[in-house]
């Protein structure tokens, strides 16, 4: 289902719309039509329409709530596996650097515990306790010197010369008439 504004339902919210549709669930049962439950549930009746089929599918079990959408898929004890495994490193797993990219672990989680995520959805799961890191190490063929001396004297030949604030350097050259 789709919510205004873009969003989800809050756990408070998922409750009531539950509540809703038991509501919805007991009048079905007693022979009301679509119309007559939207109007009293204040409701549309495409939502009434959606919620009967589901309880003619599978009766108040259609009806009740599936809980939050954002639920990690994994348990406590398979996240700290999967952090052991990230420790270990990518070369223990087949890659062929030390880098581990969002796009890796989601192919190591569905490896590991056949659960597929998407790579927002392993950006949300890692970023309570993962944090992305830059390589402390430097390359051995950096010459600090030379990096140093090519931003005092090449970096300010080639920078491009920024634009003046003068008078009809704008992209409007009139101004607006009212």
């Amino acid at each position: 289902m789709r919510y205004a504004q873009g969003g989800g339902l809050t756990d408070a919210e998922r409750t009531t719309r539950e509540q809703l549709r038991l509501q919805a669930a007991g009048r079905f049962e007693g022979g009301q039509t679509n119309v007559e439950i939207a109007a009293v549930l204040r409701i549309s009746v495409r939502l009434v329409e959606r919620w009967r089929r589901a309880w003619r599918e599978l009766g108040e079990a259609g009806v009740l709530s599936k809980g939050s959408p954002g639920r990690s898929r994994l348990s406590e004890a398979q996240i700290a596996r999967l952090e052991r495994e990230l420790e270990r490193g990518p070369l223990a797993h087949g890659w062929a650097d030390q880098r581990w990219t969002l796009a890796r672990i989601r192919t190591l989680i569905g490896r590991l515990f056949h659960v597929s995520y998407t790579v927002e959805g392993t950006w949300r799961l890692l970023k309570h306790g993962w944090s992305w890191q830059q390589p402390t190490r430097r390359a051995i063929e950096r010459d600090d010197s030379a990096v140093e001396v090519w931003k005092k004297e090449t970096w300010p030949r080639v920078r491009a010369p920024r634009r003046s604030a003068t008078p009809g350097s704008s992209s409007r050259t009139k101004p607006a008439s009212r």
